[in-house]
């Protein structure tokens, strides 16, 4: 009898972690509806948001939805209308920058750079730049590096906010190929 009661309180208990989880990813899903302006992908099964700047609102938003860090790429010089890095771990989530602040800066080796960041982190990321165009470049270069063709790539990137820095990419892809 005792074994059957622990039995149905561990099964119970299993629900109610499961329960949680799917309510945080039906959230972290929610995120990307109008209230962010952002681009939603699903990487390494795990939700990763694209988007502009982000202010205190949005930061809230994604906090509670689940997500665990926050990573910029703008260049430290860029005016981000708020103490960015105070804002992000005053919600009690990790702020990485890694600093893009031209196109000469988006490169194989800052996908990677980027690939490395994301790897440290389990769960839900939001990486920003100013518009999405920054990270939308280096989602492509990340997709190319996945083993995805340049049309995939470049539909990868634009997915996630890739839009007047596509000639760029589309140089870096070609030059990856030869």
């Amino acid at each position: 009898m005792k074994l059957l009661v622990l039995a149905i309180l561990i099964f119970t208990t299993m629900g109610v972690i499961q329960s949680v989880a799917d309510e945080r990813q039906a959230n972290a899903v929610s995120v990307s509806a109008a209230e962010i302006r952002s681009n939603a992908t699903t990487i390494d099964g795990r939700q990763l948001i694209s988007s502009g700047q982000p202010d205190q609102r949005v930061l809230e938003i994604v906090k509670d939805a689940g997500f665990v860090a926050v990573v910029d790429l703008r260049s430290a010089e860029e005016d981000r209308g708020l103490d960015e890095v105070r804002a992000v771990e005053s919600l009690g989530m990790s702020y990485v920058l890694l600093p893009i602040a031209d196109v000469g800066d988006i490169s194989f080796e800052n996908a990677k750079a980027l690939n490395e960041i994301l790897a440290r982190f389990d769960g839900p990321v939001l990486v920003h730049c100013a518009s999405g165009n920054r990270v939308g470049a280096l989602f492509a270069l990340r997709a190319s590096l996945a083993g995805d063709s340049d049309d995939e790539a470049l539909l990868a990137g634009k997915a996630a906010g890739l839009t007047r820095l596509e000639p760029d990419v589309k140089k870096q892809l070609k030059n990856r190929s030869k």
